[in-house]
């Protein structure tokens, strides 16, 4: 029996820490749930104890259904028949189980037959779910579509598809088109409103993950005439109604259980979400921020299974009359790869917690007037969510594709075979940093937040928290980081040239990102001594990266921008 939960103590550490308990009280109104339903938790203590059980739940069914079936779905894979998505059979398997532990809908209120759990907790079970198998988290983690219905759909929209979603029904999000990639203003879909208040669709969507599920969010063009994002609003599809039909599925190169469709809508009745021209503006940046997490939960898992099956062969391989685990070239490796992987989960957590604490406040905001002091304090982790996302989804994956790298090298000549998972988790992992938004788009997003002084101040925050005696080196040298950063920033801003800002922005972005981890390692290891040697490896990893980036912006002529043009 495993339990992909329990034999990791880490997620524990990072479910109880210090501000999840404000987390709960904020969500649980000060549990004042307990008296509708008899499930609800009645303290802090209670709460825990729930997400306890319900995460070794979650670690149990991967462990047990989800992670020995990943073989099988990867070789099987869906298909389609008569314009339908035909799930590879352990897939069903997987989805069947899930729904009879009552694991869709999470993160919904309790009325519509959610769970309520935060944000944080429900990241932690995708987290999960994507060490079982990566593509499958993509089937499952798509719950999270019901959250932008939550927010912004109407009552009655609310109680008819959560509801579904919560009794094991699945969704997508149905953005992209043939022509119309991350350039989503570019979508031309067509919404035309009939008499009765209701919308009909016409055209193709592509790339759309999970394209033939029950329940669609759809980005269209509902006003005629119009090319940009402000003339596109959100809808809703139920698939009950009919119209639109699977094309194709793409042949990809991993997460192959997770069906990624082309879509023809012809005449597909749907109803408006929320308000016309907001789809683009509002909506869709809602609904790809929660997305952009759960890449980021899904990277963290990806590097947890990478790390252990690295380390498994690394103790039972023998080379040399000694396992290979015993080379210096092999620990050396193995112990960056699971910095990475502890900074990249420190990371991720922090990210949810702020996530977590600023949605509830919105919630909260619908049933009542907020305080100034609540409203200063949703504006604050509002934005620390907005920085810490792009971090999150675009670091946490490219260490995700890197420690995927490291367990083939490990495993060597055994690494390319089929034999060994990490040949399938190679592939699974590349996508990471593509969907959802690339790498290279995170930095676009998170680079203001370098202008603005806002991971600066975050920073500040980090270094102003006391830290054991024994932990003041690391410290130190954080803050000789920070002083470098701060300088590289000066540097570049100064400059009256977007190119060559553009040109540096990777650079910045990536000092900010492994200053943050590095700090949230120290934290995470005054916490709880296990993590020590993780932040002490990933202290000197950034300290080089650091130096790296600040040298090069120091030494660099702006002008030189130039010459990396490409004819």
């Amino acid at each position: 029996m495993a339990n992909f939960y329990t034999d990791n103590p880490d997620l524990k550490h990072h479910l109880t820490h210090p501000l999840m308990e404000k987390i709960v009280a904020l969500k649980e109104r000060n549990y004042t749930d307990a008296e509708k339903f008899d499930y609800a938790p009645l303290d802090y203590a209670d709460a825990q104890d729930s997400y306890d059980k319900v995460l070794e739940i979650v670690g149990e069914i991967c462990g047990d259904i989800i992670a020995p079936n990943a073989e099988d779905v990867d070789h099987q894979g869906p298909r389609v028949e008569d314009g339908r998505v035909i799930y590879a059979d352990k897939t069903k398997e997987n989805l069947e189980a899930c729904r009879k532990a009552g694991l869709m809908g999470m993160a919904m209120p309790r009325r519509f037959g959610g769970l309520n759990f935060p944000i944080t907790p429900y990241i932690m079970a995708a987290d999960i779910v994507s060490r079982a198998d990566t593509g499958f988290e993509n089937l499952w983690g798509l719950q999270d579509c019901a959250e932008t219905i939550y927010e912004f759909a109407d009552e009655a929209q609310k109680e008819k598809f959560i509801t579904r979603v919560c009794q094991g029904e699945t969704m997508s999000m149905d953005l992209t088109e043939p022509d119309a990639g991350s350039d989503l203003q570019s979508v031309m879909l067509k919404a035309t409103e009939q008499p009765d208040g209701t919308w009909l669709l016409n055209g193709v969507k592509r790339f759309i993950t999970n394209g033939d599920s029950d329940i669609h969010l759809v980005l269209a063009r509902s006003e005629a005439g119009t090319k940009d994002g402000r003339g596109l609003s959100m809808f809703i599809y139920d698939k009950r109604d009919g119209g639109v039909n699977v094309r194709r599925i793409e042949n990809k190169m991993g997460i192959k259980g997770s069906p990624t469709c082309e879509l023809t809508y012809k005449d597909a009745k749907a109803v408006l979400c929320g308000s016309r021209r907001l789809g683009l503006i509002k909506y869709v940046m809602a609904l790809m921020n929660g997305a952009r997490l759960g890449i980021a939960a899904q990277s963290v898992g990806v590097s947890e299974l990478a790390y252990r099956e690295a380390l498994a062969y690394a103790k039972d391989r023998k080379q040399f009359g000694k396992a290979i685990i015993e080379f210096p070239a092999v620990y050396e490796m193995l112990s960056v790869m699971k910095a990475k992987l502890d900074a990249s989960r420190s990371l991720l957590y922090a990210c949810a917690r702020y996530v977590d604490i600023y949605k509830i406040y919105d919630d909260i905001a619908k049933e009542r007037t907020l305080t100034p002091e609540e409203r200063k304090e949703s504006k604050h982790y509002s934005r620390l969510a907005d920085a810490l996302t792009p971090l999150a989804k675009g670091m946490g994956s490219e260490y995700c594709n890197q420690n995927a790298y490291d367990c083939i090298q490990i495993h060597g000549g055994s690494g390319f075979m089929k034999d060994y998972a990490c040949e399938r988790i190679y592939r699974d992992a590349r996508i990471t940093s593509i969907y959802e938004g690339t790498t290279q788009l995170q930095v676009v997003a998170a680079i203001r937040h370098v202008t603005t002084g806002t991971y600066l101040n975050l920073i500040n925050e980090y270094n102003a928290e006391e830290v054991k005696p024994k932990l003041q080196g690391i410290k130190d040298r954080l803050v000789a980081m920070t002083e470098r950063y701060a300088k590289a920033v000066e540097t570049v801003t100064s400059v009256d040239d977007s190119a060559y800002g553009d040109f540096m922005a990777r650079r910045l972005v990536e000092m900010a990102g492994v200053i943050v981890m590095g700090y949230l390692l120290l934290l995470d290891a005054n916490r709880n001594d296990s993590f020590k040697r993780s932040a002490e490896v990933y202290t000197n990893l950034a300290q080089a990266e650091v130096t790296k980036h600040s040298d090069f912006i120091a030494n660099f002529n702006p002008a030189e921008v130039a010459i990396y043009k490409v004819d």
